[in-house]
């Protein structure tokens, strides 16, 4: 078999855009599932986001009269938890998919029917929430789709009561560099530094913000990321 020979030469440049496409769609469902492929990555994210969760809420150091914000909770099993460990405060998430926000009521029907959780869908940007309303607040694998600005992270820190805290996790930029439906067109990356200069940008002041590596399953890479608000 010659190097000229088409079944050992580079894929076809069709053949390579349709790949491209299949990855920037999958890219775009983990930033607002929705559909039947939607519903699918719901039931991935459980798996994906145990880990991550676990690191992430005991890092907020929760306390039984917590009121407590999820930003792009999913599939909810976030929420899930806080609720049993806040059995005496309220439990409060906001998600950009409404798909998402339909399994997460039905995976905490029973907080919610008992007035304990409120869920709505809306934009990380604009919080319907009062300024200090809450004692903290949990983000998961979700900064990748906050702006450039600091616009969302503003947010949380607006909606946190002075001392309260803020938890972001993000998986390492040098580990989702592998994964070819992080790219840039639906995903922001970060690395320690990145991750400080956006919580930076939104008022967390450096004297307030730890940043700890995390390792995950599978050689993966996190930063569980805790920043206080102090005024």
């Amino acid at each position: 078999m010659s190097a000229a020979d088409p079944e050992i030469g580079p894929a076809p440049a069709a053949s390579r855009r349709t790949r491209r496409d299949i990855w920037h769609r999958l890219g775009r469902q983990l930033a607002r599932p929705e559909g039947a492929a939607g519903a699918l990555m719901g039931r991935l994210m459980v798996h994906a986001n145990a880990v991550p969760n676990r690191l992430a809420i005991a890092a907020l150091d929760m306390e039984a009269h917590d009121h407590v914000l999820e930003i792009g909770f999913g599939p909810g099993e976030a929420l899930a938890a806080l609720a049993r460990l806040a059995p005496l405060g309220r439990i409060c998430g906001l998600e950009a998919s409404p798909a998402m926000l339909a399994r997460a009521r039905r995976r905490n029907a029973r907080a919610l029917g008992a007035g304990r959780m409120e869920l709505v869908d809306g934009d990380f940007r604009r919080l319907p929430w009062a300024d200090g309303a809450f004692d903290k607040v949990l983000a998961v694998n979700v900064a990748y789709f906050f702006d450039g600005a600091g616009t969302a992270v503003a947010e949380i820190r607006r909606v946190l009561k002075p001392g309260g805290r803020a938890v972001l996790y993000v998986t390492d930029r040098a580990t989702m560099a592998r994964w070819p439906f992080a790219g840039p067109e639906t995903h922001v990356t970060y690395d320690a530094a990145d991750l400080r200069a956006l919580l930076a940008r939104g008022g967390f002041g450096p004297d307030h913000v730890e940043i700890r590596p995390v390792s995950l399953p599978m050689q993966m890479e996190g930063l569980v990321a805790r920043a206080t608000r102090v005024a």
